[in-house]
């Protein structure tokens, strides 16, 4: 028996493809799957995944890409897949062609008449006796997708696929559900959003031993339960929130703690609470731009058993106390301390910069010298050119405008032209609009995100353009109260709610932003992103009454522009 599981990244389809593995073995039966653990068998198949996740191969085309990609797959097939068949084992695959399909037609827009016979070829016949869809809101699987990326390195390029947008994700599941429909003896829909992956798992165990066993399955799509809920409303936001949050902590607690990210008061202080002596990291990255004296306390108790986590958490933040906190925590967590230094430069903050240098960490002080424009800097950055460190050069420039930085992009654009476009983020000179319109069919995500504050014709152009299509034109409009913007945000909160809502900014304490707030709400009361965009963004600007835990009035406390940045 053949069985693929499909989905759009962060659905959970590799988690629940691994425990039906280990399900089945444990009945007895041979199993091979051809992507265990996230690795796929043939050595082949991963030298092109590498080629078609490569961020830096920006000429490759939608044609190019869909056939490494069906390549990858046919290799697959070749090695794994149909010798193991041929042994009578059941195999499973964690994405097949139908992910090529998804992918180069909805999502890139290729003709399905072209792209059929390729996928004939390469299958050779051999097409999945089930298909397992595990299906999810494109917004809660980003959430997913953030939460494992915790941690990583700030300077990890990512991959091809993120340079589309978010806009991606949502028309190939839109396609993996037409294809649901149109089979729906060979596909089995699984919504994985308001259940543990433990009980899904058990279920989908049930529907292929059914088929084992020659026995008709009693579901064609395993649903996640009642979603009814009830109406939101500014009145009852703060409540509904942290009951979803409460709920989703019993199922995914590391992203229950995640929404928490940047959200001030009692509320949010005291589930942060639970979680200190089990996962101290992550409770200290939810403090990300709070600076109310709660938050402060947890910081020094967190500082001991994650001290990286809790300089992160600092963000940019330029005060006596932060600076005194990287100061204490520098021997422990150096490149941290220093990346949070953007926008300083003060005597206190090249101090730790020139310890980090004689440390040999002059990439991570680059990174952390972004809108700094003083001689000392630019000493800095010659040593870097020296040094050969193109990308974090260049990131070095990012809020930094002039003659002299743009001369220094124009040498680095050869060298990585995505970390160049990152530093043109809210300039509008001409080589940084020259950059975006040679970039703008290759990487929109990029060059929308570079727009963020943008108010020219032509950058009101490409935002109409893509706003269709991703979110990421939203994101560019953070805080502006232009007409444009405001007409982008009601056109298009449909298609994006939550960034809708996160782009506010202090205009969520105007009368026209909070109806914005209240329209978005009541046609999305389950979604969760939504619910937690909705009150960070009131919270931060003191637009919603703070409540303790036990109902009566509390304390507010503002959420600083690091945590606006993450609600994005």
């Amino acid at each position: 028996m053949f069985i693929d599981f499909e989905g759009i990244d962060g659905s959970g389809k590799t988690t629940l493809s691994n425990l039906l593995a280990e399900r089945l073995r444990r009945m007895g039966h041979r199993v091979t799957h051809a992507r265990e653990g996230g690795e796929l068998k043939a050595t082949i198949a991963r030298r092109l995944r590498e080629l078609t996740r490569d961020p830096s191969l920006l000429e490759m085309c939608a044609r190019t890409e869909f056939l490494l990609n069906v390549a990858r797959d046919a290799q697959q097939l070749e090695e794994v897949i149909r010798p193991a068949l041929a042994r009578g084992e059941v195999v499973i695959a964690d994405r097949y062609l139908y992910s090529q399909l998804a992918h180069s037609h909805a999502g890139r827009g290729l003709p399905r008449e072209a792209l059929d016979p390729v996928l004939e070829l390469a299958a050779q016949g051999v097409w999945p006796d089930l298909v397992i869809l595990v299906d999810v809101d494109p917004e809660l699987a980003r959430l997913r997708k953030r939460v494992l990326r915790l941690g990583l390195d700030e300077l990890e390029p990512g991959s091809r696929k993120g340079l589309v947008g978010a806009g991606l994700a949502v028309r190939v599941r839109e396609a993996f559900l037409q294809m649901a429909s149109k089979d729906r003896q060979r596909w089995l829909v699984v919504e994985n959003d308001h259940q543990p992956l433990s009980a899904l798992a058990d279920r989908i165990v049930e529907a292929v031993r059914a088929r084992l066993e020659g026995r008709e399955p009693e579901v064609q799509r395993i649903n996640a339960g009642s979603t009814q809920r009830p109406a939101v409303c500014l009145q009852n936001l703060e409540a509904t929130f942290f009951t979803a949050v409460d709920e989703l902590e019993l199922r995914e607690p590391d992203l229950a703690l995640y929404l928490l990210t940047g959200v001030p008061g009692a509320r949010a202080h005291q589930r942060r609470l639970r979680f200190v002596d089990q996962k101290p990291g992550a409770v200290a990255r939810t403090l990300l731009g709070l600076g109310d004296p709660e938050s402060e306390q947890l910081r020094e108790l967190l500082a001991k058993a994650a001290p990286r986590e809790v300089l992160a958490s600092l963000g940019a933040d330029p005060s006596l106390r932060a600076m005194a906190l990287r100061e204490a925590l520098f021997e422990v967590a150096p490149r941290q301390a220093v990346i949070g230094l953007k926008g300083m430069d003060s005597d206190r903050a090249w101090a730790l910069r020139e310890r980090a240098v004689r440390q040999g960490d002059v990439e991570g002080v680059l990174f952390g010298l972004s809108g700094v424009d003083s001689d000392r800097s630019w000493a800095l950055r010659t040593m870097a050119l020296e040094r050969r460190l193109w990308t974090a050069l260049a990131r070095s420039l990012t809020g930094v405008a002039g003659e002299r930085a743009d001369a220094l992009r124009a040498e680095l654009v050869s060298r990585d032209r995505l970390a160049v476009l990152r530093s043109t983020t809210g300039l509008e000179t001409p080589f940084a609009r020259t950059l975006r319109e040679s970039l703008y069919e290759m990487a929109p995500k990029v060059v929308l995100r570079s727009l963020t504050g943008i108010d020219a014709p032509w950058a009101w152009r490409m935002r109409a353009e893509q706003a269709p299509r991703t979110k990421e034109a939203l994101d560019s409009v953070d805080g502006m109260s232009v007409p444009q913007a405001w007409a982008l945000r009601e056109r298009f909160w449909y298609l994006w709610p939550s960034t809708a809502i996160s782009s506010l900014r202090e205009l969520a304490l105007t009368a026209r932003g909070q109806a914005l707030i209240e329209q978005v709400l009541s046609h999305n009361p389950g979604r969760v992103a939504v619910l937690r965009n909705a009150y960070l963004a009131l919270a931060r600007v003191g637009a919603m009454p703070e409540t303790n835990a036990d109902g009566g009035p509390g304390p507010r406390a503002g959420a600083g522009p690091a945590a606006e940045a993450a609600a994005s």
